[in-house]
Formats: structure tokens, C-alpha cells, sequence
């Protein structure tokens, strides 16, 4: 996945305008999409990634709400403010009931009445605050907390539905570790003052939240201790970050009469019942170990603890939807990950919320005005480039045998490529959106999400479904459908429209970082392991699998050697898929740019080549800065490398790069061709 963490704030001319005094212009009048960003006091061979983009990150601040800012942030900006009109245009309106203007307006109007929702307080919270405090004991601790899943707020561990591994025509049941409350479970062991901080913040934070909601403060900072101390038992039970990419550790069948012998705790058949899981025998445990440790704490821990730790996760979840002292106390917390000085304004966070619950509908309306079918068919067509690229280096490896070229063949050809927006969109007409409060409305949206997944057991797979809306900056590779999405968003370079950006600024920003990325998805460390036909299954020779491994080696001790921040490295073996992805990608859009006429002509453009541009257009998708806290974050829970080694670290790597900048031996961004990755 080309991961992007949305974030915005300034006007979409920031990006063309900052900074365009003295750089070339475009045949449009506009400042070169490329030229206007670069750091020309940076030597290309000291660090790429501030030569492309440091006159823009120069010129632009982290504003106070973010976490980060950059070019993916301009774009949801830009976005944000379109949904926003047909938002308000849908509230205006006198829809019909049931329709998606009414939904989309009614939700909006709630999300927007801050009067309101002050004055309500925590009376639309009460039935779900009264199911926890009707918790007496394990058995209704679980009939309850799967209730809360229903309404979207889990807690114990993660499920849900998705196809089986080794049968992608079967939607099946997973059952996936969870339950705690800290980004991730080294939050939980690491001994530096940094993390130490954070955990001393949360016993805060969680007294805090229980105080407003009425707990005694005395009783409320006893119950964080004990909080604190049970989601510490879950993260001791808990899979590392990088262990959770193996398919086959992480894939546990097992008849669901057999879940009992693993946690007696849980009365599965009841939870089950709860939940909605019907139509299937046997469902798939991620991490068994997991499961029977929650045996065991669940047993031992006090009921009162329990109900404390839901209570607390309940208000928590829907903190955004309540009055203004808890989702500042949530914002105030969660700056230790974000590092944002401010918080969104209501009008950001209620767009963002409802694109969160009903994305897609929102998207219907978006692809009738900002995605037009001319775009569409040139990212089609780019797919195709980039494929046939691939097939090349294929057939050109020395290291893999014939056997296994020929499957990957097959698989290469079976990938289906979703562009733009569906061809069939989901049906929300049971949606039930109204105007009795915000937060019914959320707890309503995710009941009928939840519902619809669990309505997919026991069916056939629906291969043309999306999991990303169109207006969403992101993309993805799904292995068990074998497929690629590329939603219309992702496309999107601020300022400009479409016609205006070169074919070398396309086929860096969007051939290489994100179709060729998506496409090596399904042949990196975990992709490989799926067949053309999206299951789980080995169609490698021994050799050539050993060989893959050796290979990818390499690039774990690459990645792994980069340290962010004092004491905090990259984890190679967490981010290895998303490093290969990006080598695989720039090499594939290298190939395919060299088929194009605009390179074959050799023209310069901004007094740039056509490879220069290629490159510095890869480098425009990674655009931004970012907050130390959040940094340290995702160097802790995000499989993907911060932006500046998405950059850097594959550039390393690509023979081309050396040829195009003349990098030479002494030069920070020089590596020997000995301890290059080759992989595809």
C-alpha cells in the first residue's frame, strides 16, 4: 500500500506559488510542477530527497493542526473542501428520505452542531454506557464487548471478515490480537524517558476521561493503574510489528467447536451469535498464542478492571462525537504521536468522519464532477505500460528458473486493475442516518458497516468490490483478490490539472511510486507467497525462493542500517514489502518511461532531462516534512519507511540514478554496486 496519512490546512496555491519567482515556467504560465520545489544548495549526491523538495519544505511550515505536511496533505486539503460543498449542498436540500443526499446532508448537519451536542452531554452515550455497567461477570463482559464491536468500539482483540488465505473464493471469520490502547506494544517495554513519558501521560489521559464522565478522581486514577496494567498483560501476548508479514504463522485454522479449547473464557458460540458470524464451520486465528494468554487474563483480572477498561474505550472511541472536553482531552493525548500544535477545526473533522463511515457514497458524487474519462484511460494505459515492464525484467533474471518465471507470468497477467472509481457501487439504502445526534448517527453507520461485512459469510467473493473511495490519496495491492486499486485521488498534483504534467513527472509520480509499487506488491516478501488466483500457496522452486530470501536480506540490512531519530532505526524486516514495492516500482517506471516519444525525443524541460524529471518526479510523491512525535510513531508502528528513505533508500540502489546525477565514490548518496539491492 503507498500509505498516506491525511493531514492539511493551507490553500492549494502554496504549492505552485511559494516559491516560483525565479524558476522556468510551464507552456501554462504555471511555475514547472518540478523546478519550483528543488533545493539547488543540495548536491543531488548528498541527499535527493532535500535537492527535489527542499525549496518546498523551505518555504512551507508545518501548520499548527498537522502532524506533517506535503504534497498528499494539499491534495486531501483540496479534496476536503470539495466534499464539504456537496455536503452542505446535500444539507440545503430537501432530499428524499433514504436518499444519499439525505444521508450525506443529515450527518453532516449533526456532525456540525456543536450547540447541540453541548447540550446533549453524554445522554446519547447512555445505552451503551448502561451495557457496560450491566457487566457483572466474564460472560456478560463478552456478550458486551461484542455488542461495542457492532457500535464501533472494539475492545479485547481484533476481528473481522475478509477471504481465507488459501481459498480466495471463501469469506471467512478472523480472529487478530488487539485490545490495547497505545499505538503499538512497545509503547508498552521500551525503557527510554521518551516512552516512559507516554505511559505516565496515558495513566493521565485515562483518569482524565473517567473523571469527566463522572467516575470519583481518586477511584478514576486507580482504575487507569489497573488499565494500564491489563493492556500491558495483551501487549506481552502480542505479535512484534515485523511478525505479523508472515502469512503462514499468522494463519490458523480451526473449527470454531475447537475455539473453546483454546480460550474456555470466551463463550464463542454466544460472542459468535452476537457478533453476526453465521454460515461457516471454521473460522481464522491470527495469533493463537494470543488468545490463550486473554484465556488467562480474562480469568484473573478483576471484573471491575474490565468494566473500567470498556467504559473507558467506549468514550474514547466516540470522544470526537461528544462535547468539546473530550475530544480536545483525545487531541491532547494523541499530540505525543502527532506532534500537531491545534486541533482540526469541526468543519475538517466532520468531513473526515463521515468519509470514514460512508466514503463511497460520498464518492458518487465526487466522480461526477473531479474525475473525468479522458484521466481515467491514461492511468489505464500506464497500467499496461508498467505491466509490460515488469514482464521484461521478468524474463531478463538470472537468478530465477524457468519453472517459476512461467507462474509469475501467469500471475502478472491475472493482476485486475481497478482505476479511478467502481463500476458498481455499494447499496446504502439500509443506512439509517437521521437527525436525532451525532453520535447515533456514527453508532448507526457502523452498525450497518458491520453488518454488510458479516453479510458477506457464507456468499460468494464480490471481486468487484473496492475498499477505498475515489476521492481517497491512496492505493493498494489486494493479494487475494490479485488486484491493484488506484482510486481517482491519488492522481491528483495540486495546482495542476492533469494534461498540464508531463509524461516524466508522471511516470515517476504516479508509473513508479504508485502503479509499479502496487504491482511488485504481489511479488514482495509477503505478495510472492499468494498465486495468480489470490491463495496462499508456494509456486516457487526451493532455489529460487532461497534466492529471493538472500536477496531481500540485503535490503533489511540496508534499511535497517537508516536512523531517524537518535536511537530509533527503520525496521527492515517490518518495512521490507513497502521497500521492495518502492525499488520495484521506480525500476518498472524507468523501463516503461523509455518506451514513451516524449524520452525517446530527449527534449529538456526547465532545464531538466527527461531522466532527471523522471526521478525528481518519483521524489514529488514523497513531498513534506514531518513532526518529531509522529516520526518516532511510525517508526514504531508503520510498515512503511518516513518519506525522505522512500526517497533516498531505492534511489541507492537504481544503476540509473548514478548515470542521470553523476554520482560518484565519497558521495553521501553513493552506494557500491556490491551492496546494491537486485530483486526484480
Amino acid at each position: 500500500m503507498r500509505l498516506f496519512f491525511p493531514v492539511l490546512a493551507v490553500s492549494t496555491a502554496t504549492f505552485f506559488l511559494i516559491s516560483c519567482k525565479s524558476h522556468p515556467k510551464s507552456e501554462s504560465g504555471k511555475p514547472d510542477a518540478l523546478a519550483a520545489n528543488m533545493d539547488t544548495t543540495t548536491s543531488p549526491g548528498q541527499d535527493f530527497f532535500q535537492y527535489a523538495n527542499g525549496g518546498w519544505i523551505k518555504n512551507n511550515s508545518i501548520p499548527e493542526d498537522q502532524s506533517s505536511w506535503g504534497i498528499g496533505n494539499l491534495v486531501v486539503e483540496e479534496n476536503l473542501k470539495r466534499l464539504r460543498e456537496i455536503a452542505e449542498k446535500s444539507a440545503a436540500s430537501s432530499a428524499a428520505k433514504g436518499s444519499a443526499e439525505q444521508k450525506i446532508g443529515d450527518f453532516w448537519s449533526m456532525a456540525m452542531d456543536s450547540v447541540k451536542i453541548e447540550a446533549d452531554g453524554l445522554k446519547p452515550l447512555q445505552p451503551l454506557l448502561d451495557k457496560v455497567n450491566s457487566i457483572t461477570d466474564v460472560k456478560s463482559l463478552v456478550a458486551t464487548v461484542a455488542f461495542l464491536k457492532k457500535a464501533g468500539s472494539s475492545t479485547l482483540f481484533s476481528d473481522f471478515v475478509t477471504q481465507d488465505d488459501k481459498n480466495s473464493d471463501v469469506m471467512t471469520y478472523k480472529l487478530w490480537q488487539g485490545g490495547i490502547g497505545l499505538p503499538e506494544r512497545e509503547y508498552y517495554f521500551k525503557a527510554d524517558s521518551i516512552t516512559i513519558n507516554i505511559r505516565t501521560a496515558y495513566l493521565k489521559h485515562i483518569t482524565n476521561m473517567l473523571t469527566m464522565a463522572g467516575e470519583d478522581s481518586t477511584n478514576a486514577a486507580a482504575a487507569a493503574k489497573n488499565i494500564l496494567a491489563l493492556e500491558t498483560k495483551l501487549a506481552q501476548a502480542s505479535r512484534k510489528l515485523e511478525d505479523l508479514r508472515d502469512p503462514y504463522s499468522n494463519y490458523n485454522k480451526m473449527a470454531i467447536s475447537e475455539l473453546g479449547k483454546m480460550n474456555a473464557a470466551v463463550n464463542w458460540s454466544d460472542f459468535l451469535a452476537v457478533t453476526g458470524v453465521k454460515a461457516i464451520d471454521s473460522v481464522i486465528v491470527g495469533q493463537p498464542e494470543f488468545f490463550k494468554a486473554l484465556d488467562m487474563v480474562l480469568k484473573t483480572v478483576p471484573i471491575q478492571d474490565w468494566k473500567s477498561y470498556v467504559k473507558f474505550n467506549v468514550i474514547s472511541d466516540f470522544s470526537g462525537a461528544l462535547p468539546d472536553k473530550f475530544g480536545e482531552a483525545a487531541f491532547n493525548f494523541n499530540k505525543l504521536f502527532s506532534g500537531a500544535k491545534a486541533r482540526k477545526p469541526r468543519w475538517k473533522r466532520a468531513i473526515q468522519s463521515e468519509e470514514n463511515v460512508m466514503g463511497e457514497m460520498l464518492g458518487q458524487l465526487y466522480v461526477k464532477e473531479f474525475f473525468n474519462e479522458k484521466a481515467k484511460k491514461r492511468y489505464e494505459d500506464m497500467v499496461e505500460a508498467i505491466r509490460a515492464a515488469l514482464k521484461d525484467r521478468i524474463a531478463g533474471l538470472t537468478w530465477m528458473s524457468d519453472s517459476t518465471k512461467a507462474k509469475a507470468y501467469a500471475k502478472l497477467a491475472a493482476i485486475k486493475k481497478k482505476v479511478g472509481y467502481p463500476d458498481k457501487w455499494k447499496d446504502f439504502s439500509s443506512m439509517e442516518i437521521g437527525r436525532e445526534s451525532y453520535l447515533q448517527n456514527l453508532v448507526s453507520a457502523n452498525t450497518w458497516l458491520h453488518n454488510y461485512e458479516m453479510n458477506k459469510l457464507g456468499k460468494p467473493v464480490d471481486r468487484d468490490e473496492w475498499g477505498m473511495s475515489p476521492q481517497t490519496y491512496n492505493a493498494y495491492y489486494n493479494a487475494s483478490n490479485n488486484e491493484i486499486v488506484l482510486p481517482a485521488g491519488i492522481f491528483t498534483v495540486p495546482g495542476y490539472r492533469d494534461e498540464e504534467l508531463d509524461d516524466a513527472t508522471v511516470y515517476g509520480y504516479a508509473g513508479a511510486s504508485t502503479i509499479g509499487h502496487e504491482i511488485i506488491h504481489g511479488f514482495d516478501d509477503e505478495g510472492r507467497q499468494f498465486d495468480a488466483k489470490g491463495n496462499l500457496v508456494s509456486w516457487w522452486t526451493a532455489t529460487d525462493e532461497e534466492a529471493f530470501k538472500k536477496r531481500a536480506e540485503v535490503m533489511i540490512k540496508q534499511f535497517d542500517e537508516y536512523e531517524p531519530l537518535p536511537g530509533y532505526h527503520i525496521n527492515g524486516k517490518a518495512t521490507l514489502g513497502e521497500n521492495i514495492a518502492d525499488l520495484g516500482g521506480i525500476l518498472l517506471g524507468i523501463e516503461a518511461y523509455k518506451k514513451t516519444n516524449e524520452y525517446k525525443a530527449n527534449k529538456s524541460i526547465a532545464g531538466l532531462t527527461p531522466m532527471q524529471r523522471y526521478f525528481l518526479g518519483y521524489s514529488l510523491g514523497w513531498l513534506g516534512h514531518i513532526r518529531e512525535e509522529n516520526l518516532r510513531n511510525r517508526l514504531l508502528t508503520d510498515v512503511h519507511s518516513p518519506a525522505r528513505y522512500r526517497v533516498n533508500g531505492p534511489f541507492v540502489d537504481v544503476d540509473e540514478f548514478y548515470s542521470t546525477f553523476n554520482i560518484k565514490p565519497g558521495d553521501r548518496m553513493y552506494r557500491a554496486d556490491s551492496l546494491r539491492v537486485k530483486i526484480w
